[in-house]
């Protein structure tokens, strides 16, 4: 069955603390950066729906040990009753960032529609404590915080920690494994966890047909995935806050999305961190738009 799609863009970059050179993560311009390249034209979704961010700040807030952790709470529960308010059964949803800390508010919508499993397409694991944080900003423990891991001020957003679950999230590609306290944060945790290296040894199809497995045998109500697109090459994305030189090639990337979009159990996507700063002419974004535009097509076919 063929499945009407709806793109929501959160332009958030409350999740990232800016570098010297920069006014702000540039990560705010994604949603409108994509719709230059064709994305919106060849995608032709339903509805189109935004919900207007925040200004960028650096605003540390004591209490939580998180950058903007305030306004990152209020734009979280904007951004669950949006997507509450515009979702229509049986739709394919694209989620548009802004940086990974708008993980928090889909997954408090998804709360509200059942229980949900993740796939996390990361070049980072993003779990960690406040404490291991070396900037604060919440783009880099997203994952941590929406299993219930950090202060309540976001763990517990209208009393439903954990907004999703450890044991019905697959955490796949990360590529910094040379920090064994970063590391030992997921591997402690219920978390399935397959690093850059384990992904490439599990098989990248295999680890999508493994999780939609588990998916169907816990009877959940979907599932919903998230793909940082620092997880690619950066020969092939360099245009990411935190880059990393190794990672998966466009052809992996359809491996494992292709059986997920396939599945009716699937909620949707959402993008992050891709910084229209660092590819100023596009060279990289357009072959990611026609790689994405591609993989989307197919689940149709």
């Amino acid at each position: 069955m063929k499945r009407s799609i709806n793109i929501f863009e959160f332009p958030l970059n409350l999740g990232l603390t800016k570098k010297e050179h920069e006014t702000e993560p540039g990560v705010r311009k994604l949603p409108d950066w994509l719709r230059k390249f064709g994305f919106h034209s060849r995608i032709n979704p339903t509805n189109v729906i935004r919900l207007e961010a925040p200004d960028y700040s650096l605003d540390f807030d004591k209490e939580s040990k998180v950058r903007n952790a305030g306004q990152i709470v209020e734009y979280a529960k904007k951004q669950a009753d949006c997507i509450l308010h515009h979702y229509e059964k049986n739709s394919f949803n694209i989620i548009l960032g802004g940086d990974c800390s708008i993980l928090i508010g889909n997954t408090i919508a998804l709360k509200n529609l059942g229980n949900f499993a993740l796939f996390y397409l990361d070049g980072h694991t993003d779990f960690i404590p406040p404490e291991l944080s070396e900037t604060g900003g919440a783009a880099g423990m997203d994952l941590a915080i929406i299993t219930g891991t950090g202060h309540h001020k976001l763990t517990d957003i209208n009393g439903l920690k954990p907004y999703l679950a450890e044991e019905n999230i697959y955490c796949c590609g990360n590529a910094e494994t040379d920090d064994e306290e970063y590391v030992n944060q997921i591997i402690n945790s219920g978390i399935h966890y397959f690093d850059l290296y384990q992904l490439r040894e599990n098989g990248f199809r295999k680890t999508a047909e493994d999780f939609l497995t588990m998916v169907n045998s816990k009877d959940l109500d979907g599932f919903f995935i998230h793909f940082d697109v620092d997880i690619l090459k950066d020969e092939i994305m360099p245009a990411v806050d935190s880059r990393m030189e190794d990672g998966i090639s466009y052809d992996d990337l359809r491996e494992m999305l292709e059986p997920l979009f396939g599945n009716p159990l699937c909620f949707g996507i959402e993008i992050t961190i891709l910084d229209p700063d660092y590819d100023e002419n596009g060279i990289y974004t357009q072959p990611f738009v026609d790689n994405l535009i591609q993989i989307i097509k197919n689940k149709e076919e």
